[in-house]
Formats: structure tokens, C-alpha cells, sequence
């Protein structure tokens, strides 16, 4: 749900970085997360028995820790880095260096969780932050960077509620 959300405020700013303040475009990308999330919702709540009776191991709990601090110490570096960036005059270079730090966020979530596609948004993320800059029209300042990072996030997202159902059955000893 976190994916869709964020991916959608990264919509968001790329309308609003290409189209300004039109209505309509804003709206529809707000009713189109509305319904990936409710989407997402429908599946968490499918699974929320079973994972309630789940008993939480040591590696469970490792990694909630490890998930709460990851995305605390995200915000704050976001923070401090947007503040420098300012203060330096360099502001146009936040967006890319956010989405670079959010890629960065997910290398140690995709390990503490035992997830793999987290591998491929982080690089993903970081890859977009780092070439959109240098190849975009306008530099850091072309909100292809915004579009870039709402697909990346979005497609992870409709990856952990549909595409990756096969990955997490259980193989029988013999059955491919």
C-alpha cells in the first residue's frame, strides 16, 4: 500500500511539474491510486487471519526494527540533505538525490526481509536518479525523474500483489 501511495504522489508531482495546476489529470491519478490501493488492501486483507496467528520469530521482529529504522533514518537524511542542497544553492539536485535515497532505502529492507524485488526497485531507483539528471532536456529539474520514480514504484507494487504469487509456493520434493 506504501508503493502505491508513494508512487502516486510521484505522479503527482510530475502532472503538476508538467501540466501546472489542471484539475483533471490530478484527479485521475488520485482515483487511479484510490483504486490500487484499495486493490492492495482487498489482498492485505485476504491474508491479515493468517498472518495474525502467525507467532513472530526473532527474524520477524529483526526485521520490523530494521524497517522502522531504515525508513526513520530515509526521512531524516532526506531532510538533511534537501537543507544542504538549499543552503548550497543547489535545490534543483533534490528530487533526484531523494529518489536516490529512497532506492538506497530499499537495499537493506529487500535483505532484513528476505525480499528480492526490493533489490531491483532500490537499483532501480538509484540507477533513474543518477541518468535522468544528465540525460533529461532540463537536468535535475525535468519531472521525468517524478514519472520515472511513480512507474518504478507502482510496478513493484503490482508486483507484490499479483506477479509474484508463484515465487512464494511451496515446491514438493520432484514437481517443477
Amino acid at each position: 500500500m506504501f508503493l502505491f501511495t508513494f508512487g502516486g504522489l510521484w505522479f503527482e508531482l510530475y502532472a503538476l511539474g508538467t501540466l501546472g495546476m489542471t484539475p483533471v489529470v490530478p484527479v485521475a491519478i488520485a482515483i487511479a491510486t484510490v483504486a490500487l490501493l484499495v486493490v492492495a488492501y482487498r489482498r492485505y486483507r485476504q491474508h491479515k487471519p493468517a498472518l495474525a496467528a502467525e507467532v513472530p520469530t526473532p527474524g520477524q521482529t529483526r526485521a520490523d526494527r530494521v524497517f522502522h529504522i531504515v525508513n526513520a533514518g530515509q526521512w531524516v537524511v532526506i531532510f538533511i540533505v534537501a537543507s544542504v542542497l538549499s543552503h548550497l544553492g543547489l535545490s534543483s539536485w533534490t528530487i533526484p538525490a531523494i529518489i536516490f535515497i529512497v532506492g538506497l532505502h530499499f537495499l537493506p529492507l529487500a535483505h532484513a526481509f528476505a525480499n528480492p524485488p526490493h533489490y531491483a526497485t532500490g537499483a532501480s531507483l538509484i540507477v533513474l536518479a543518477v541518468a535522468y539528471p544528465l540525460l533529461a532536456p532540463h537536468g535535475p529539474t525535468d519531472s521525468i525523474g517524478c514519472l520515472g520514480a511513480g512507474l518504478i514504484l507502482w510496478a513493484s507494487a503490482l508486483w507484490a500483489v499479483t506477479g509474484n504469487r508463484s515465487s512464494r509456493r511451496t515446491r514438493l520434493p520432484g514437481v517443477v
